[in-house]
């Protein structure tokens, strides 16, 4: 959850130095929000490296196959380096298309493009620190994991104001800041693989295609789902865009980008805490202990809930204390703090999704687990469709709390009807189930 944190603070501190940039800090700050999707659909393939990678290197081991683990961390170095020169190349070259199709307008492009170029160049230190940064977790290695996330946060947020407001930069500055702390963040994780001490050391090899394929068919669930996340916040955006014109929708992309600020601050300690309690269900459902896995379920939900629930109260009471961290214009401050509780109305739902989905998922119950989060996106992305056709488009930000609330109550009916029976006939003696 610590190691989450920070994550969180990695993401978010751009935006809050940005938005204070005097006169132009709300069209920097939406810029940034455009931006954001398709640079997040960048780190994913760092991740479907890295868990796959790192996935195919703990099963070698467990197989006593140190020679192939050594192979499969060798051969995810040559796929990040490889994705990540492709991808560079790639999106250098069609930016000025990408960044319009992406929703942004004339008076942001200046903008969007110095932000997304800056960032852009630094993809290989990105996806390298990202993906090599699973090897280390693997090797049980988690002290030396949150650090480097530490690391990265920590030098963002001194350099952030120093090159926004000190050397005058601006975005330029924030998008610098984040480029020379991802270079930071991969030096140490590895400088740290090549320690003498790490029982897989990083060593260059041969790329061996049948490892490749592995590595990635692996990791391709946590991708995916990433670049449906993604998407969703992309279709928000031409949503905005399309029906709040070219000034208007500056101001309500801007409102989207506080939004996602703070479903950031929900959303990456809640996993933390799903994500930390993984190993618990995976154990109790692979010894047999029904009760311990309901026993995991209830405490699971009880401590999202309360983290997800003292933000929902403050967000709904006091919802400027958080826009203003990012918004310097009064009005504009209104509009997003209006946007963020409409937004968060139904926030406790979330915890119920994390709850199910993340536990549902460490006992390998994908078939379910799957079904329980696409369901949600798929009532939020009708609701951003639908809602601009029978009201004003201010109102779209409701398809969050919609989802939310559909989401939470279809996962918990399938829940308590489908999963525990099911559960209990497949963990439960015959004479329990009588019971």
């Amino acid at each position: 959850m610590l190691g989450q944190f920070f994550n969180m603070l990695y993401s978010i501190v751009d935006r809050i130095f940005v938005g204070q940039i005097p006169e132009t800090g709300g069209t920097a700050l939406a810029s940034i929000g455009i931006c954001a999707p398709a640079l997040t659909a960048v780190t994913a393939f760092a991740y479907m490296v890295g868990i796959g990678g790192a996935s195919s290197m703990s099963i070698s081991l467990g197989q006593k196959d140190q020679k192939r683990a050594n192979t499969v961390l060798g051969n995810a170095v040559l796929l990040l380096l490889g994705l990540s020169l492709f991808l560079t190349v790639v999106l250098l070259l069609v930016r000025r298309p990408l960044l319009y199709l992406l929703g942004c307008s004339e008076t942001m492009y200046p903008y969007t493009n110095t932000y997304f170029t800056i960032y852009i160049c630094g993809t290989v230190a990105s996806l390298c620190g990202v993906g090599l940064n699973q090897f280390l977790l693997a090797q049980g290695y988690s002290k030396q994991g949150m650090l480097s996330v530490v690391i990265g946060a920590a030098v963002n947020v001194i350099l952030d104001p120093l090159l926004i407001f000190v050397f005058h930069m601006g975005i330029a500055g924030a998008a610098a800041a984040t480029v020379i702390s991802q270079c930071c963040m991969a030096v140490y994780v590895v400088w740290q693989l090549r320690s003498p001490k790490m029982p897989i050391r990083l060593r260059f090899c041969r790329l061996k295609r049948e490892l490749c394929q592995r590595i990635l068919s692996i990791g391709s669930m946590s991708f995916l789902i990433t670049l449906l996340d993604n998407l969703i916040i992309i279709l928000l955006n031409v949503i905005l865009r399309k029906y709040g014109g070219i000034s208007r929708g500056d101001q309500l992309i801007t409102c989207a980008t506080v939004v996602q600020s703070f479903m950031t601050i929900v959303s990456c300690p809640a996993q933390g805490i799903t994500s930390g309690c993984g190993t618990i269900y995976s154990y109790h459902y692979g010894a047999g202990h029904y009760k311990k896995i309901r026993q995991a379920f209830i405490g699971v939900f009880a401590l999202c809930g309360a983290y997800i629930g003292f933000l929902w109260i403050g967000v709904q009471v006091f919802p400027q204390l958080f826009t203003g961290l990012f918004l310097q214009d009064s009005s504009l401050n209104l509009q997003a703090s209006a946007s963020l509780r409409m937004y968060t109305m139904a926030l406790i739902g979330v915890a119920v999704q994390y709850a199910l989905v993340d536990g549902l998922t460490a006992m390998g119950k994908v078939r379910f687990a799957f079904p329980l989060s696409v369901f949600r996106k798929i009532v939020y992305v009708i609701c951003i469709f639908v809602i601009p056709l029978i009201a004003d488009v201010s109102f779209v930000f409701l398809a969050g709390t919609i989802s939310d609330a559909i989401g939470a109550i279809f996962s918990a009916i399938l829940f308590f009807s489908v999963i525990i029976p099911k559960l209990k006939n497949e963990l439960l003696p015959a004479g329990q189930l009588l019971k």
